[in-house]
């Protein structure tokens, strides 16, 4: 197992309650020469210790995980990556300043997201004078829906608020494991005076969910499976008995963004839905038991492929943490409309994807669940799932939806895992993988579509490579 220092955090969290080193080391009943070497990482963090901090000082376990060092890490590359930045800042730097000045490192973050920000409404000023900005001195700028996501990242995907209150509502209300559908017709009968109704597809809009606030009649359109109409259901719900906590943290996203707080809503009032079908203690239970298999889990609780692995991207609760996933949607072209985490892997919003994920292979296996142990740049493996979906209303000829879900997890949790089976763990046998053709590091890369950024390519017109865009 790898060993880790926590020099930094220590001495920070030290620092910040105005305690000399004698005092931290009676207080954790430590010799002050051991605090002193655990604050210079002569010593590594043991699970003692970290139980000893945890009762002292009341602070979260993850302050001290690596993950949110690797967390810190992808930010700033991606941070470090866009214009106006010149300079190519090596790896080995922005790792120096994620592990021994993380505050630093999170204050570039935040600053470089306030100058997007600010750049947003200059643009929408200029646009009011009739002003047009130049495209060549602007760079890619937040919209509503990634700040949303950003908003979800930043928490590990665990709205504790949210989630708490609908495992106390499916208690309460005496909602059934597997059809909560007949439960929460009833509790908005009875709590709401709301009547559901099903209309054939095809009603105003064609709306799946639509909700008549003077009749007080949800309406649901009858290509909704159970499960499905149990989720609309619970958003509701949602939107009905959470409203004052929906604004709070809708408008902590938004930043005065109204477009971002009505999208952030949105997505607060899913995570309840989710929460709501899937109560956190018995969902935590069952994929532990059932190790973590998304087919059988969706039996279990009557929900979909997508919503299961959505829910087990959320399952971050302090006292009782799930497997850390990465939760990712995409199309066949690669474009990416769902992007969760509750660990610290992304993809870097610059340059699109890497082609040889096994995400992309889901496409032409439909059904089938994939499984790849991918390796990226920084050395660290995941193990990913992958499966197509495909979702159609109406008969033949109709419109439908298709995606690939994916689904990953660092490889030092893939033990827990049913998808493990089989797989040779070892870090050699995985894929080479990375971020995004423009931020990636790997320089021999037969699929790279794109030269790295503040890198020089070679240019030779007498030679030609098997891999595409050679650099210095």
């Amino acid at each position: 197992m790898k060993k880790a220092f926590i020099g930094v955090h220590l001495r920070r969290l030290r620092e910040e309650r105005g305690l000399t080193q004698l005092a931290l080391s009676r207080a954790l009943e430590l010799s002050p020469s051991y605090v002193n070497q655990l604050e210079k990482n002569q010593r590594p963090l043991t699970v003692p210790i970290l139980l000893k901090i945890n009762a002292v000082f009341g602070v979260d376990v993850q302050m001290f995980s690596e993950d949110e060092e690797a967390r810190l890490i992808a930010d700033l590359r991606d941070v470090l990556a866009e214009p106006p930045v010149e300079e190519k800042v090596a790896i080995s730097e922005i790792r120096e300043i994620a592990s021994s000045m993380p505050a630093v490192g999170r204050a570039i973050v935040a600053l470089h997201r306030r100058y997007r920000m600010a750049l947003e409404r200059s643009d929408a000023l200029a646009a009011q004078f009739g002003v047009e900005p130049s495209a060549a001195d602007t760079p890619m700028q937040l919209m509503p829906y990634e700040r949303v996501r950003d908003f979800f990242y930043a928490r590990h995907n665990y709205i504790p608020d949210l989630d708490e209150a609908a495992e106390r509502l499916f208690a309460s209300a005496r909602l059934q494991i597997g059809d909560t559908a007949t439960g929460l017709k009833t509790h908005l009968l009875k709590k709401h005076d709301v009547k559901t109704v099903i209309e054939p597809y095809g009603g105003p809009r064609n709306a799946q969910r639509r909700f008549d606030a003077t009749a007080r009649v949800l309406y649901m359109s009858s290509s909704l499976n159970p499960g499905q109409q149990a989720f609309e259901m619970a958003t509701l719900i949602a939107y009905l008995e959470q409203s004052e906590t929906l604004d709070d943290l809708a408008k902590e996203a938004a930043a005065g963004s109204e477009e971002t707080y009505r999208l952030a809503r949105i997505g607060l009032a899913n995570h309840f839905a989710g929460a709501l079908l899937m109560p956190y203690a018995h969902f935590l239970e069952a994929a532990e038991a059932m190790r973590y298999d998304i087919e059988l889990l969706g039996q279990r609780f009557g929900v979909g492929f997508e919503t299961v692995c959505h829910r087990l991207s959320t399952m971050q609760r302090q006292d009782a943490r799930g497997v850390p996933f990465f939760f990712v949607r995409v199309d066949r072209a690669g474009n990416i409309s769902k992007r969760q985490s509750a660990t610290d892997f992304h993809f870097s919003r610059v340059g699109g994807t890497c082609p040889l994920w096994n995400v992309y292979e889901a496409f032409s296996s439909p059904g089938k669940i994939l499984t790849q142990l991918a390796r990226m740049p920084d050395g660290r493996t995941y193990l990913w799932i992958a499966r197509m979906i495909s979702r159609g209303v109406g008969g033949y000829g109709a419109p439908a939806k298709t995606f690939a879900i994916g689904l990953g997890c660092d490889v030092s949790h893939a033990h827990r895992l049913v998808y493990a089976k089989g797989l040779d763990l070892k870090a050699d046998a995985a894929v080479p993988i990375g971020v995004g053709c423009k931020v990636c590091e790997r320089p021999n890369c037969a699929q790279r579509a794109f030269p790295p950024i503040g890198r020089r390519t070679v240019i030779n017109e007498n030679e030609r490579r098997f891999n595409p865009y050679p650099v210095e």
